[in-house]
């Protein structure tokens, strides 16, 4: 593949503004900038590197191996932007800690769920390959955090997530000029078992494909829209901190 291009400011990325040796080779991805702190609390060594826009980073270390963690916003636009440009830097794995909300009877709040494909029902990843093209990681990393959340004994389940754009679309779909279309498609990933629904994971695994760098995904299911249950701050904060765990031991698995 020919050597990718970006827009640069000096020497740094114009969004995320890092340059190379700011990240390790590993990097795990939140949504919000404020799951970063939380994140890097289980690094040794950890140091923010940059904060532009919505997009923050903190490099460190865990037992030893180089990690660094970049939030990437919302949605699979900015999403796309964050692995572009760190993989424009050197990152070569990718993984995804993010939120999601339950979609099967036995998903349950506070279990995670490690994704091994994803339904592409947002707009970013056609701009990058046409939709009969999957949305699925790498094989090694999937199996490295099944391996990592065994060992853990946390309940956790492997399967296929729906990406979105639209967070009320899934959550008031019967407000929306486009109901019947939401509701019948939504039933569909249900019936076709998708466990859980989230707003970037299709475009992570995409583009980490077309740019031949290595992904994957863990969730929390937070939340479960038909029992209206959600978790509590401070479950929230344990399920999180139980996903960061997993996903640092799956990097001592991981070559860099």
């Amino acid at each position: 593949m020919p050597e990718k291009k970006s827009m640069l400011d000096g020497d740094r990325q114009y969004h995320i503004q890092l340059k190379e040796g700011d990240v390790a080779d590993f990097v795990i991805l939140p949504g919000d900038p404020g799951r970063v702190d939380f994140i890097a609390e289980h690094f040794d060594d950890a140091k923010e590197v940059a904060y532009n826009r919505e997009y923050k980073t903190i490099t460190g270390t865990y037992k030893g191996r180089p990690v660094s963690v970049t939030s990437t916003g919302i949605g699979c636009p900015s999403a796309a932007i964050a692995v572009e440009e760190l993989a424009n830097i050197g990152a070569k794995t990718l993984v995804r800690l993010g939120t999601s909300g339950a979609m099967q009877e036995h998903t349950r709040i506070g279990d995670l769920v490690i994704a091994n494909g994803a339904v592409r029902q947002e707009g970013t990843s056609p701009q990058y390959m046409p939709m009969e093209f999957p949305a699925v990681p790498s094989s090694d990393m999937v199996f490295a955090l099944e391996e990592a959340a065994k060992a853990d004994g946390t309940t956790y389940h492997v399967g296929v997530v729906q990406s979105k754009d639209s967070f009320y679309g899934q959550h008031d779909p019967d407000s929306m000029p486009v109901s019947h279309e939401l509701n019948e498609k939504w039933d569909a990933w249900v019936k076709g078992g998708v466990l859980c629904s989230e707003m970037e994971v299709s475009t992570l695994f995409v583009v980490g494909s077309y740019r031949r760098i290595r992904t994957g995904a863990l969730l929390v299911v937070y939340g479960d829209q038909n029992r209206k249950e959600a978790l509590s701050k401070d479950d929230y904060l344990k399920s999180v901190s139980d996903a960061t765990k997993i996903i640092l031991e799956s990097s001592l698995k991981i070559e860099s």
